[in-house]
């Protein structure tokens, strides 16, 4: 929720991609509720989105988070805590959208290599051409001294996010999901 975003805001781009993920979300989920996090400076606690209410929910949300900065940190531990307080078992996907680069690198960075040891895959979603960090993070080393796994993936939606059709969106997001999840299971990430 950071200044940049504010034309994505105005023209439905971010709305259009939280229905678009809401559609692969409720196919993937067992409860047909998706948390949603916005963050800027710092990250709102996370708001259940259902099919019921998914129209009009990221303006809702817009309204309740303040602009700020581009917090990665603080939103990787929001989501990191609410997977780990909720008592799920089961890897979770999460769809990471953004179109910059954050004030918080090195702490995003540790944050993302800790939760390779989580059952959490990070399907990051860039808007725009700001991806250098988004980059980073898809390719940070596995092994000694990185990530126990490969946790991580990026799609790029280029300039205008609102062109990119479901069946783009959905590749984009999950095409490295099913590598993750055989890799995590025999590294013991998943049970």
């Amino acid at each position: 929720h950071s200044g940049s975003m504010d034309h994505h805001y105005r023209s439905g781009a971010v709305q259009k991609l939280a229905d678009q993920a809401l559609g692969l979300a409720v196919n993937l989920d067992d409860d047909g509720e998706v948390p949603t996090v916005l963050f800027s400076s710092r990250a709102i606690p996370p708001v259940p989105v259902s099919l019921a209410d998914h129209r009009g929910s990221v303006e809702r949300m817009h309204a309740a988070c303040p602009w700020g900065s581009t917090n990665y940190a603080d939103a990787m531990q929001t989501v990191i805590t609410h997977y780990c307080t909720s008592g799920a078992f089961d890897p979770a996907l999460v769809m990471f959208q953004s179109d910059g680069n954050p004030n918080s690198r090195k702490e995003a960075e540790r944050l993302l290599k800790e939760a390779s040891h989580l059952p959490i895959f990070w399907a990051f979603i860039g808007f725009g051409e700001d991806l250098e960090f988004l980059r980073r993070l898809d390719t940070l080393r596995v092994g000694f001294g990185g990530r126990k796994v490969d946790n991580a993936s990026l799609f790029e939606t280029g300039r205008d996010p609102s062109v990119v059709t479901d069946e783009e969106l959905y590749d984009g997001i999950v095409h490295e999901y099913p590598s993750w999840l055989e890799a995590a299971r025999r590294a013991g990430v998943i049970r």
